[in-house]
């Protein structure tokens, strides 16, 4: 039975609410995991840059999220135009 437009796009946005949700917890967790006091330095002619690593995590789980939110909906933008993807 073909699925409705309804059901896909409730089935797409559990889908993106689970990957942000999932990305979060692991942004909090590295967060709460990982000391202030830990930090990557760039040295330079300006002053030194201190990018502490619990940051960098947040920030990569947060990009993830957006990355994969971006893959979902541009593949579902290809499906409504008629492409399938490759299997």
């Amino acid at each position: 039975m073909p699925e409705t437009v309804f059901a896909f796009t409730f089935r797409l946005a559990l889908r993106l609410a689970m990957v942000w949700a999932g990305g979060f917890v692991l942004a909090v967790a590295i967060r709460a995991l990982l000391p202030d006091d830990l930090v990557l330095n760039f040295s330079g002619i300006r002053p030194d840059l201190h990018l502490p690593y619990s940051r960098i995590g947040f920030w990569t789980c947060v990009l993830a999220a957006l990355t994969v939110s971006a893959m979902v909906v541009i593949r579902t933008m290809l499906v409504d135009l008629g492409l399938r993807p490759y299997r």
